[in-house]
């Protein structure tokens, strides 16, 4: 077992949580158990164990690393997803976004760390510092989870499941589950759900840290859902989905117990870590709301911002180049009525789904894809031409380097990276990188709805380079603070009618 990085936990705080087992804690604590070699999330119903038994572990990786097996009872793999590390160390919060996305599936540590811009002895430093495991076990061990979680949750076959939860062949996938649980994985499976994948359809319900503001997530996502693409009933968003050469589409819904249900028609199972990396995304599951509250009320203008809307997320985007066609046809106009030209750029321009992935009426088409819109005649979309002539400049970019919308070394670099870009300026490359990117830290100073809700707090407007000073001291989640000014100035999660483009 790892001790040295265990010494850095209070041994009997920690304690403390798993004997009362509180809630609070699932998702930032794992206990390992010495005598049974189980490790446990702190709410686990089983009796707890004697203190000289345990050592406690960030993350389910670093108790996985350290010899532990996942518990039965208590699921690991239905713990909350938190990114408690944000804020402490920017590059390990970046190279957990691409390992979810599957950053180590095709490359190595070297590669991984070369995007992200620092050396491999580096990136492993700080893992073993700041989640108490290797980049490489954090892969393995998502890999592991996801497939129990699958096992427990679906029929589906063990071949699917291994496949879909990213082993490269099913003798590596019944290697890992006898070595870790001494036993193949289909004795895991206790009951076979069949309502669990109707009509091809998968079902996989994903965690998060309560509060959530659920209607300020789907209301905003619902006076933005672009016309045959994207569509809000109710308390249940969908959308068409393109991976790869497959497309297919996606449901989420709010379930019991601080999840959200996914529902997956999709042909390609191999997929489903990336459609699952997504939508953690969109609907930022893995934030943590009582670190980033406690921090943003620190300032008496957002403390009682922060009270009326508890569990406020930074809605995410699906696609980055759907975000940025989005925020240049935005620039200048409303959200509605870029949102009815939208839909007139995908009617004209998106590829039809098949039939037999349809699950909703009105959603038949996908986004227009880069190659597609870098030829396509955008001026017949009765746009000006600049703006125009700036979405297929985007297109022909992307289609060229399909990895610019992926986080790289730094925020900084990041937004550098976006504004070299056709149409691209700073505020529309600070809203990227808020909503696509993920940079918790990300700030559109410049934006006009921020400085009317400072004015109305402040009593005067201030200036884009003083607003941008002021945010200074809620560094590192200024995109949080940006929604809840948002939201107490025009309330535009309500509305829809902030203006997403460029200050003049």
């Amino acid at each position: 077992m790892d001790d040295d990085f265990v010494m850095d936990m209070d041994r009997i705080a920690c304690y403390r949580a798993i004997s009362t087992r509180d809630a609070r804690f699932d998702g930032r604590l794992f206990v390992g158990v010495k005598t049974t070699g189980i490790y446990c999330r702190p709410i686990c119903p089983a009796r707890t164990p004697k203190f000289e038994n345990v050592s406690f572990y960030p993350s389910a990786a670093a108790a996985q690393q350290a010899g532990f097996r996942p518990c039965l009872r208590c699921r690991p793999e239905t713990s909350p997803d938190l990114a408690f590390w944000r804020g402490t160390t920017n590059t390990v919060s970046r190279a957990l976004a691409l390992i979810e996305s599957g950053g180590l599936d095709e490359a190595d540590v070297e590669g991984l760390a070369n995007r992200l811009g620092v050396g491999a002895r580096q990136l492993r430093r700080l893992f073993s510092q700041h989640v108490g495991a290797s980049p490489i076990a954090v892969a393995q061990t998502r890999r592991v989870l996801l497939a129990k979680q699958l096992i427990h949750e679906t029929s589906l076959p063990m071949a699917e499941v291994a496949l879909a939860a990213g082993f490269n062949s099913v003798r590596r996938f019944n290697e890992t589950f006898l070595d870790l649980f001494g036993r193949a994985p289909a004795t895991l499976r206790r009951i076979r759900d069949k309502t669990r994948r109707e009509a091809g359809a998968l079902s996989v319900r994903l965690a998060y840290r309560p509060p959530y503001d659920w209607d300020a997530m789907v209301s905003f996502l619902a006076a933005r859902a672009i016309p045959g693409v994207e569509a809000v009933s109710g308390s249940i968003y969908r959308r068409t989905i393109a991976i790869g050469g497959a497309c297919g589409m996606i449901s989420v819904a709010p379930a019991d117990r601080n999840r959200v249900d996914v529902s997956v028609r999709f042909p390609d199972m191999a997929a489903l870590p990336q459609i699952i990396a997504r939508v953690r995304r969109v609907f930022d599951l893995a934030a943590d709301p009582d670190m980033i509250g406690e921090h943003l009320s620190l300032d008496p203008v957002l403390a009682p911002l922060v009270a009326a809307r508890p569990g406020l997320r930074v809605p995410g985007a699906w696609d980055g180049f759907e975000l940025a066609v989005r925020a240049i046809f935005g620039q200048q106009i409303t959200v509605p009525a870029a949102t009815k030209l939208l839909g007139k750029l995908v009617q004209a321009h998106g590829a039809p789904i098949p039939a037999a992935v349809r699950d909703v009426e009105g959603l038949g088409h996908l986004f227009p894809s880069p190659a597609r819109l870098a030829s396509a005649d955008i001026l017949a979309l009765g746009m000006p031409n600049a703006r125009a002539m700036a979405v297929t400049s985007l297109a022909q970019a992307i289609a060229a380097d399909p990895a610019i919308f992926s986080r790289g070394a730094s925020l900084e670099d990041a937004i550098a990276k976006l504004r070299s870009l056709p149409g691209i300026g700073e505020w529309t490359a600070q809203y990227i990188a808020m909503r696509e990117l993920r940079e918790p830290d990300a700030f559109p100073a410049a934006e006009i709805g921020l400085m009317r809700a400072m004015a109305a707090a402040d009593g005067r407007r201030p200036s884009p380079s003083q607003l941008l000073s002021r945010a200074e001291r809620w560094r590192p989640w200024r995109a949080y603070a940006a929604l809840h000014l948002w939201a107490a100035s025009i309330q535009p999660i309500a509305s829809g009618k902030i203006h997403e483009r460029e200050a003049a």
